[in-house]
């Protein structure tokens, strides 16, 4: 047989707290931060802009400047550029991660 609840000692809704799982309370401030500093995402944006310009615009650039229309070159050139803001982004990315490690040794160092 099935056992009876006593209704009296569950809180309602509205005595429940005001904390619901991961939402902040009515009376604290909500975090609205972005996830990733703005300047992370102005270097994804100027290396997408280079990845977009560089390769193409020297292709079309040395096509008939510099290779008398052999394309075949000029594509060559121009993937090469494209690897060249790869790598560049990667160093970016690499140098930026060691500059946050060796900031937050300073901080550490700062707080003993």
């Amino acid at each position: 047989m099935a056992t009876r609840r006593i209704i009296s000692q569950e809180k309602t809704l509205l005595e429940k707290d005001d904390r619901i799982g991961s939402s902040p309370a009515a009376n604290e401030k909500s975090n609205i931060t972005p996830a990733v500093p703005m300047a992370v995402i102005m270097k994804l944006l100027a290396f997408t802009l280079a990845m977009l310009v560089l390769p193409i615009g020297s292709y079309f650039f040395t096509v008939d400047r510099v290779f008398n229309g052999n394309s075949t070159f000029a594509g060559a050139l121009a993937a090469i550029m494209a690897n060249v803001v790869l790598i560049g982004y990667i160093v970016v990315a690499m140098a930026e991660d060691k500059s946050d490690q060796e900031q937050e040794k300073r901080e550490a160092k700062k707080d003993r």
